[in-house]
C-alpha cells in the first residue's frame, strides 16, 4: 500500500477530450459517440465514445450515482496480461477517478489517488472499496469531489501474494463483501503428482466473504464462502436474483502435459471457461476436476488419476450455469439493470473475454459477449456484443485492446475497460443504425 502522504500526490488534470486520447470527431448519429465507435464493433442501434484513453493498466471499475468513474490500475510490472503496451509513468498501479463535466461522453477531468497495484472495485455510497494484491481498502467519497475524504481504512489484510493476483470484489444486498482469491498454481502439482488434499484451498482458489463495515479483518479459512474455483476474475452480485455469480478461468496445459490423453485441438477447447452461480459452501472442483463442454460435465483431472473421460470424485461437484470455449479469459461480469438498452438486455449478463495466449494456432476471445437470462437460467449460447478489439491480431502481443472491466452508469450506459493500452469506452443505445 502506498504511504498515506502519497495518497493525493497527483493534482487534478483538466484535460480536453483530444488530450485524453479520445477522438475529436463525433458520430453523426449521436454527439456522445465517436466516429468508428472507438475502434470497436457494436450491434445495430449502439454506439460508443472513448471516455478516456491511456489511463494505465485499467482493470475493474465502478460508476457513482453522479456519473464519476473510478478505475483500478494494475502495476504494469505485475500485470496479469501476458503483454501490455502500457509502459513508464502510465504503467503505475493505483486508482484513477474520471469525470465528464459537459456530458459529451468523454472524461475531461482526471484525478489520480494512490500508487499501488489495484484490481478489484466495489461501491456502496459513500464507501468505495478497492483491492490491492494483499488487502482491501475503503475510501469515503464526497459527491462534490473526486478526491476521497481523508486516508483510506483497511478492511481486510493478509491475502497471499504470488500466483493469480486479481482480487475481484462484489457486494451483496445483505451487506457482505466477497473477494476472489485465485490459486497459486495451475493444478496444485508438486514432485510429479497432484497434491491431495491441495494445501492451497485453505487460503486460495475460492471466494471469501467479509463484513465491509468491520476494519482490520484478517484473511483465513473461517471467511471462506466457496471453494474449488481456480480464478474468478469476474465477480458480480445479481440484485434481481439475490445471488452471487463468477467467471472461472480454466486450467492450462492438458496437451503439453498429457499428449497421449489430449490432442492439441482438444486442449484448445478444454477445460471450459465457466459462468458460475456461487453458493455458500459450494465446491466447484479445482484442482481435482475440470469442466468439459463436449461431455457437459466435470471430469477428473489427469494429475488425480483421470483419463480425459471418467468423472470419479467430480460427479457431485457444482456445474456451471454456462460453459465457454477454453482459454478465452473471462475477466469482467455485469448484470445489466438499466432501462436505456432494449428490454431484452435487462437482467442479462455481460462478460468480457480478455483473450487467450496458450492455444495451438489462432487465439480466441478478445470481445464482450451478452447472455440473456430468463428466471436465472441462461440459454445454450451467448452472443457477441462488442468485437474487433484485437484489431485483427488475435494474440496478446499484437492485440490492439484486451477488455477487462465492466460498469453501468446511472443513465444505463455501459463502460468497458482495456488493460492493453488503457482505454475506456462508454457504450450507449440510440436506436439509430
Amino acid at each position: 500500500m502506498a504511504r498515506v502522504r502519497e495518497l493525493f500526490s497527483c493534482a487534478v488534470l483538466l484535460l480536453g477530450a483530444a488530450a485524453c486520447g479520445a477522438s475529436a470527431e463525433r458520430s453523426a448519429s449521436s454527439p456522445q459517440c465517436d466516429q468508428g465507435d472507438g475502434d470497436i464493433k457494436l450491434p445495430p442501434g449502439f454506439c460508443a465514445s472513448v471516455f478516456a484513453d491511456e489511463v494505465g493498466v485499467a482493470r475493474h471499475m465502478v460508476v457513482t450515482p453522479t456519473g464519476d468513474v473510478y478505475v483500478a490500475l494494475e502495476d504494469a510490472s505485475r500485470s496479469s496480461a501476458t503483454t501490455t503496451h502500457v509502459r513508464g509513468e502510465n504503467g503505475r498501479g493505483g486508482l484513477i477517478a474520471l469525470r465528464d463535466t459537459n456530458a459529451d461522453g468523454r472524461a475531461d477531468v482526471r484525478f489520480r489517488i494512490v500508487d499501488a497495484s489495484h484490481s478489484g472495485m466495489a461501491l456502496r455510497s459513500p464507501w468505495l472499496y478497492s483491492s490491492s494484491v494483499t488487502s482491501v481498502l475503503r475510501y469515503r467519497l464526497d459527491s462534490g469531489s473526486l478526491a476521497p475524504v481523508g486516508a483510506p481504512d483497511t478492511v481486510v489484510t493478509g491475502f497471499p501474494d504470488g500466483g493469480h493476483s486479481s482480487r475481484s470484489l462484489a457486494l451483496d444486498d445483505a451487506g457482505n463483501l466477497f473477494v476472489n482469491i485465485g490459486s497459486d498454481s495451475n493444478t496444485c502439482w508438486s514432485a510429479g503428482h497432484g497434491l491431495d488434499p491441495c494445501p492451497e484451498l485453505d487460503a486460495r482458489a475460492g471466494i471469501w466473504r467479509f463484513d465491509p463495515a468491520s476494519l482490520h479483518q484478517v484473511h483465513d479459512v473461517s471467511h471462506r464462502f466457496a471453494t474449488g474455483i481456480r480464478n474468478a476474475v469476474g465477480l458480480a452480485w445479481n440484485p434481481a436474483l439475490h445471488a452471487l455469480y463468477a467467471t472461472q478461468h480454466g486450467r492450462d496445459a492438458l496437451h503439453d502435459s498429457y499428449p497421449k490423453l489430449y490432442s492439441a485441438e482438444k486442449s484448445n477447447d478444454t477445460p471450459s471457461e465457466e459462468l458460475l452461480k456461487v453458493e455458500a459452501g459450494g465446491d466447484y472442483g479445482w484442482p481435482y476436476c475440470y469442466h468439459d463442454r463436449v461431455l457437459g460435465r466435470r471430469v477428473l483431472a489427469p494429475e488425480y488419476g483421470g483419463d480425459a473421460s471418467k468423472a470419479g470424485r467430480c460427479a457431485d461437484k457444482k456445474l456451471p450455469l454456462l460453459a465457454f470455449p477454453g482459454h478465452w479469459g473471462p475477466d469482467g461480469l455485469l448484470f445489466y439493470q438499466g432501462t436505456q438498452f432494449p428490454a431484452r438486455y435487462r437482467n442479462g449478463v455481460f462478460i468480457t473475454f480478455h483473450g487467450s495466449w496458450n492455444r495451438s494456432g489462432r487465439q480466441e476471445g478478445y470481445k464482450v459477449v451478452f447472455v440473456p437470462l430468463i428466471g436465472g437460467a441462461a440459454g445454450d449460447s451467448s452472443e457477441t456484443f462488442a468485437d474487433g478489439l484485437a484489431g485483427g491480431h488475435m494474440d496478446p502481443g499484437g492485440a490492439r485492446y484486451r477488455p477487462v472491466g465492466l460498469a453501468e452508469g446511472p443513465d444505463g450506459s455501459l463502460y468497458v475497460s482495456d488493460d492493453q493500452r488503457g482505454r475506456i469506452w462508454r457504450v450507449i443505445y440510440t436506436g439509430k443504425n
